[in-house]
């Protein structure tokens, strides 16, 4: 299995898309951090974009838990799109759907700020 990680940040009115690609996991926590950082500057929500991420495993699960926590105590919504069926299911097993809107996709993410 691959185990490349990419985030890339780009704004749209209201906040910032962070689209990622790629495995999520332990070795990709440093990455999404500093993409989640970067878009957080803008005023507004952090969306991230899921369409290009292949695999989330356990500890990229708990990546994203910590991005969703320091969200919070920024008082700043984190949204979601792109993700799988198999991935929503894990979402809301996990809870991650209680922390954040998941979308089908990005007009449907944006539209809903």
């Amino acid at each position: 299995m691959e185990n490349t990680f990419e985030a890339t940040v780009s704004r749209f009115d209201g906040g910032a898309l962070v689209t990622l690609s790629g495995t999520v996991n332990r070795a990709s926590k440093e990455t999404l951090e500093r993409a989640y950082d970067e878009g957080a500057k803008f005023a507004g929500r952090v969306l991230l974009d899921f369409r290009g991420v292949d695999y989330i495993n356990s500890t990229g699960i708990a990546v994203i838990v910590g991005i969703l926590a320091k969200a919070r105590a920024e008082n700043r919504e984190v949204a979601a799109f792109g993700l799988s069926e198999h991935y929503r299911e894990v979402f809301t097993i996990t809870r991650l759907a209680d922390f954040m809107n998941i979308y089908d996709d990005e007009t449907a993410a944006v539209a809903a700020g």
